[in-house]
């Protein structure tokens, strides 16, 4: 049998969150590491998989997906009854939904490292600017997402007591918060949920630190 194949980057939020999907629902995959570093993700052989010339996509099902919460979307559809990566009620998933996109359609495109680097250069700034630029937008999100989440329907994680979507949105969010100095003082529901989920071995297995930069 042929495993999936996922091309990814170590420290690409978008790519930690299908990993986490895809040790959630026991899919044994092969790593194909596209360093963005080195400029990878540009050559003709991924654009010709994922013509974004983005990270990850996914080869599944005789299948090759792009957009990290499309293919969990894809995964949560396709591995039923055993994903429980959406609620099975329409406000459950319009919640779920909502806390997900809060992160990867709102913080993640401002707060991508090609966006700040940008900005550093058209400012004339450096390493400082792009920090001052992410602990600015990460911390206004995130305080927004602190918010969204005091509702009696967040749990032990965002929606309740299982792993949702948007769990697997949070946590590579708040690993690029430390990484960047955010300061997470004030966001105690954010911290107690990225902790429970860090718990787990699927999330665990599935950080940066245990995936490491390619060679």
């Amino acid at each position: 049998m042929t495993h999936p194949v996922l091309h990814d980057y170590w420290r690409s939020s978008a790519s930690y969150r299908v990993r986490i999907a895809l040790n959630l629902l026991g899919i044994a995959y092969r790593a194909a590491p596209v360093n963005l570093l080195t400029g990878a993700h540009r050559a003709a052989e991924n654009l010709a998989r994922n013509p974004q010339g983005l990270v990850p996509t996914l080869e599944i099902d005789g299948e090759v997906l792009t957009q990290s919460l499309a293919i969990i979307e894809y995964l949560h559809e396709t591995r039923q009854p055993a994903s429980t990566l959406l609620p099975g009620d329409a406000l459950g998933r319009h919640r779920v939904r909502a806390l997900s996109h809060a992160i990867a359609m709102e913080i993640h495109p401002v707060c991508n490292l090609s966006v700040a680097t940008h900005v550093a250069e058209l400012t004339g700034g450096g390493d400082e600017t792009k920090a001052a630029w992410m602990r600015t937008f990460i911390g206004k999100g995130l305080s927004a997402l602190e918010r969204m989440l005091d509702d009696p329907r967040t749990g032990r994680f965002c929606h309740g007591d299982t792993p949702t979507l948007a769990d697997l949105c949070l946590v590579p969010q708040i690993y690029n918060a430390r990484r960047w100095g955010v300061d997470l003082a004030a966001l105690p529901r954010l911290v107690s949920i990225d902790a429970a989920c860090n718990a787990l071995e699927p999330f665990a297995a599935a950080h940066p630190d245990r995936i490491g930069a390619p060679a």
